[in-house]
């Protein structure tokens, strides 16, 4: 009797792997079906931090405010005219250190591609619908002061350019005219200087001594009485930023630090009771204190 008793055990063993089969198609043990799919859970919970991870570091503006390659100036154009876009754009491009990143139909868009690519300098259209460029640098100016903003401007709008001036603008620029001067007034406000086409600083004093303070004599006579309270040293430095030299620029000249220049220009700017280079500029090209070119442009 004891005997079938224990080979009825010797044939559940079997039947206990069985079971184990069967039970989970029957459903009846319902622990075991999870416990050989909680793996599959534990890998999803692997997989999720990765996904999480990206999705946060995507929007990050950092890597948008690199520049491309080391030494490239990154520049966002902004004019409502497609064909002078396009122009400024082949300008530009005839320069291998210079990348346009972004362009712009108006000032609002402009405002909103310079923080989506933050680059290095955005040249910007004075007249265009909606938000114009003179309100644009002053919002890229207060927003985003690490942007250089040079204007493009026409011959009838030197009233723009005073404006433009004062929002903080480091660059002017006709556009008609040499497709050199372009090049070298982004690189230069890259650079951290102020760049006024020679033709534009012509007519912002013109226009200052017809609109301002009397006649162009007494504008200027009145711009050497404001130079004369310079040092030396001062009066030197500010020649080099009527010239549209950087700081480095004119560190070289003079053979100085440059952060001994860069303090040169902040007691030239307070003492001439001028809140940017640009119009510290223009001060220069009314005293007449332009520095002579360099040695090989002679």
């Amino acid at each position: 009797m004891t005997r079938p008793d224990t080979t009825r055990p010797d044939t559940t063993r079997p039947d206990t792997t069985r079971p184990e089969t069967s039970r989970a198609a029957d459903g009846t043990p319902a622990h075991t079906a999870p416990a050989h799919t909680a793996p599959t859970h534990a890998a999803p919970t692997h997989t999720a931090p990765t996904h999480t991870a990206p999705a946060d570091e995507t929007p990050a503006d950092e890597p948008l405010a690199a520049p491309s390659p080391a030494g490239t100036i990154r520049v966002l154009i902004a004019d409502d005219e497609p064909m002078i876009r396009a122009g400024v754009r082949a300008v530009l491009a005839t320069d291998p250190r210079i990348e346009v990143v972004a362009e712009a139909a108006d000032g609002h868009e402009a405002v909103e591609l310079v923080r989506a690519h933050r680059p290095h300098v955005a040249v910007l259209d004075v007249r265009m619908p909606g938000t114009n460029g003179i309100e644009a640098a002053a919002e890229i100016r207060r927003t985003l002061p690490a942007t250089g903003v040079v204007m493009l401007t026409t011959f009838g709008e030197d009233d723009y350019i005073l404006r433009a001036l004062g929002c903080g603008a480091a660059g002017f620029l006709i556009k008609s005219g040499e497709p050199e001067e372009l090049v070298a007034g982004v690189r230069a406000v890259a650079d951290g200087a102020a760049y006024l086409s020679p033709k534009v600083a012509a007519r912002v004093v013109a226009h200052l001594a017809s609109t301002g303070t009397g006649a162009l004599a007494g504008r200027r006579a009145a711009a050497r009485e404001r130079v004369a309270g310079l040092t030396p040293r001062e009066r030197d430095v500010l020649s080099h930023l009527g010239g549209g030299l950087s700081n480095a620029q004119i560190a070289r000249r003079l053979h100085l630090v440059e952060g001994t220049v860069k303090a040169h220009v902040s007691s030239v700017l307070a003492r001439l009771g001028v809140d940017n280079r640009a119009a510290a500029a223009v001060v220069a090209h009314e005293a007449g204190i332009l520095p002579p070119p360099p040695a090989e442009q002679r």
